[in-house]
């Protein structure tokens, strides 16, 4: 019985692991050693591919982990880091000038931060910042009133209208500057933008300045 046994096991072994039949043949005691030598190797050889294994899942979970923590860290410090539009990356706000470092796609910016952008430190003067709109046509939406629009925009962005206008200094060159924010509705052009607009045209003429102007406008307030 033990030697049909035997004989079983060697078969099998032969027919997996092609062992030759003179090595089988050889000893029972050399037989034994090499079925266990084997056994062990492919055990070894299943625990570094567990491990290995285990070690993909383990980075896997990582990145997922970092992934879903992007949101939190783009929120909570996004005065630090921004997220491109384009290819999600995530990146320091200040380099490139907001320009995707990995993708190259063009960020979006903020009236204050094409200022910041675009003239000389401690330069900046603004101009006409009280003004505000009125609604003299008494304007109403079917969604929300314009006045509440309006004040949910200022509240948005800080700002009085789609527009910052002003004086300043470019590489030492004194110019007027006028900056529309895509951000507050649309940037679109309402009373006080296209009245802020002229004023700027106005004093750039009479003081003989440079003028430059920044569009980022849907058009007309509808």
């Amino acid at each position: 019985c033990n030697n049909h046994i035997n004989s079983c096991i060697d078969s099998y072994f032969r027919s997996h692991i092609c062992i030759d039949s003179h090595f089988l043949s050889d000893s029972n005691n050399s037989n034994e050693s090499y079925i266990y030598n084997f056994i062990c190797s492919e055990s070894e050889r299943g625990k570094i591919r567990e491990s290995k294994n285990d070690k993909i899942r383990t980075n896997s979970n990582h990145n997922n982990l970092m992934s879903s923590k992007d949101f939190d860290i783009t929120k909570n410090y996004n005065q630090l880091w921004i997220q491109c539009d384009n290819c999600y990356g995530l990146m320091y706000k200040k380099v490139e000038m907001n320009v995707c470092e990995e993708c190259g796609h063009y960020l979006k910016m903020t009236s204050s931060e094409r200022i910041e952008l675009s003239i000389d430190p401690g330069t900046w003067n603004p101009m006409d910042e009280d003004m505000v709109s009125a609604d003299p046509i008494k304007f109403h939406s079917r969604e929300e009133p314009y006045k509440k629009r309006i004040n949910s925009a200022q509240k948005k962005t800080g700002l009085t209208d789609a527009i910052q206008t002003g004086t300043g200094q470019l590489n030492g060159i004194p110019v007027a500057l006028g900056v529309m924010d895509f951000q507050f509705m649309g940037g679109s052009m309402g009373s006080v933008v296209g009245e802020k607009i002229t004023r700027l045209i106005e004093y750039a003429t009479n003081h003989c300045l440079p003028l430059i102007l920044v569009c980022s406008s849907g058009g007309a307030r509808m």
